[in-house]
């Protein structure tokens, strides 16, 4: 069987929605950046980056917490390279996102069977990467690099 989530949007004005999300009963307004709308919510892009930095961030902290790691705190961070596809439309080309952990890597069990996997469980981020690259560092509490293509370097 699957599962199924809903949003619901009412246009309040300009290009300001409210999103509605009917299984928490709780509501966002959102806004397109100048020109277009004011800026006064997070806009779509940003909407999709919170949920890929979430997703991965959620996925890495079940997984240290299967082997019952502590991860000392969390603090992600995404960005976004925009541009221009062929036809000249704006696109998100490429994303990027970076987890810090407070725990040093030598606290931590089992990193060699944590890391290759933990982004395999990210559904956002899986799905979003189907269609847009997503790049993935994650930094221990000493600022080694554990995973991502910069590892090795802070």
């Amino acid at each position: 069987m699957t599962q199924a989530e809903s949003v619901e949007l009412k246009l309040l004005d300009g290009y300001r929605f409210e999103v509605q999300f009917p299984a928490l009963d709780a509501a966002w307004t959102t806004d397109e950046p100048p020109p277009l709308g004011a800026g006064s919510g997070p806009s779509p892009v940003q909407l999709l980056l919170a949920a890929v930095a979430n997703c991965m961030s959620a996925s890495l902290l079940f997984a240290l917490g299967k082997f019952r790691n502590d991860p000392r705190g969390m603090r992600t961070s995404a960005s976004t390279q925009l541009g221009r596809n062929e036809a000249g439309r704006q696109r998100v080309l490429a994303i990027a996102v970076e987890i810090r952990i407070g725990a040093v890597a030598a606290e931590l069990q089992h990193l060699d069977r944590i890391l290759p996997q933990f982004e395999e469980f990210c559904t956002v981020g899986q799905s979003v990467r189907a269609g847009i690259p997503v790049e993935l560092d994650v930094y221990d509490g000493s600022g080694a690099c554990l995973h991502g293509p910069s590892r090795g370097t802070a």
